[in-house]
């Protein structure tokens, strides 16, 4: 096997060996707690300009299928695991990892402790780094890593979003909802379409008059990749739809929301990415089991519209993971509700969502 090595930006360095494409990636170096999901994760555009860790140590036992993509590629820059799986096993698996990996570029390094690794992420927060097969000298990857851009401030959105609108669900449905599309998962647009939602999804740039122009009973505010801070354009976008009709975000919807309502986002140290993050809501004292993936927060106390109220809260750190507005029909969460490790823990929220659409209908009708 190719050596492979993981340098961090303080120069903490790991050598492995290379199972994915040969080559070199560059991006903020994270790690997600899920045992499972690997490729839900990797498919997953919000984790675009990140190479990311998995804690668990056996990764690949059940190979790759075409069932379970959450887009239509591998968005993650990088991939470390401890060992990966010589043989998979399961009954729709098509390839191995590592196949689908080498197939879709994606540099990846096993045979690293990845115990030490996110202990060094955990204390001193996400940190950039780099993944090389063909560069093995520490000093030329260290300026390299340096030289790369941080999370703060950047723009990743475009990267990910669909060029032109689509539509996703058939046959009659009771709602019409236009989907912003900042990196959207295709099992949020599942979730819509069994909820009645018949779905059109847009580019992260279309303007809230074309949205509105649509007609939609709803509007979804996706998740995606990158700062919420560098997003204005979008921001003032989402400001054109607040009061208009009934929205709906999660993750970087959620963020973007808080910002159009006058709040500040900041970075946390190290983010929340895995499947096993309990969150309360506050209104009924529930406990919800879930999936998240993000390296910023919304700043509650920023927000000084009285009538925005925090309905969820991470039990981790007690950061914030949803509010409401007490007059206006808009919601938002922090985290995946489409994702469901709980199973079925946060699916409610579709269900609020049609009921909130549902509602504002009947009272423009009156």
């Amino acid at each position: 096997m190719k050596k492979a090595i993981l340098l961090l930006e303080d120069g903490f360095m790991l050598e492995g060996a290379s199972f994915g494409s040969e080559g070199e990636a560059l991006g903020e170096v994270v790690f997600n707690t899920s045992m499972t999901g690997y490729q839900e994760i990797l498919t997953d555009p919000s984790y675009k300009g990140q190479i990311v860790t998995m804690t668990y140590p056996l990764i690949g036992n059940y190979g790759v299928n075409d069932e379970d993509l959450e887009s239509a590629r591998p968005w993650a820059e990088g991939f470390v695991v401890k060992e990966k799986s010589r043989v998979y096993s399961n009954w729709r698996g098509s390839m191995p990892l590592a196949d689908y990996l080498a197939k879709h570029k994606i540099v990846a390094i096993e045979g690293v402790d990845t115990r030490a690794l996110t202990r060094r992420l955990r204390l001193s927060g996400a940190m950039r780094g780099i993944v090389s097969t063909i560069d093995l000298n520490k000093e030329s990857l260290l300026a390299k890593c340096l030289a790369s851009p941080g999370m703060i401030g950047r723009d990743l959105i475009k990267e990910v979003t669909c060029s032109r609108p689509y539509e996703w669900g058939a046959g009659k449905k009771e709602f019409s909802v236009v989907a912003f599309d900042f990196g959207i998962k295709y099992n949020s647009l599942r979730s819509l379409d069994l909820s009645g939602c018949r779905v059109k999804v847009v580019p992260a740039t279309t303007t809230a008059k074309d949205a509105l122009a649509l007609k939609p009973d709803g509007v979804f505010l996706s998740n995606g990749p990158g700062d919420p801070a560098a997003l204005s354009y979008v921001v003032d976008e989402i400001k054109g739809l607040v009061g208009r009709v009934p929205l709906f975000g999660i993750c970087l919807g959620h963020q973007l929301l808080a910002c159009a309502l006058g709040g500040k986002t900041y970075k946390l140290k190290y983010g929340h990415h895995g499947g096993n993050h309990p969150v309360m809501d506050l209104e009924t004292k529930k406990v919800e089991i879930t999936a998240q993936n993000h390296g910023f927060c919304v700043d509650m106390d920023s927000i000084k519209d009285k009538s925005v109220k925090l309905t969820h809260i991470n039990l981790y750190d007690k950061t914030t993971e949803g509010f409401r507005h007490k007059k206006l029909p808009l919601f938002c969460v922090q985290y995946h509700p489409e994702a469901g490790p709980g199973p079925h823990d946060a699916g409610y929220l579709f269900g609020r969502f049609t009921d909130m659409m549902r509602s504002h209908a009947k009272k423009k009708r009156h």
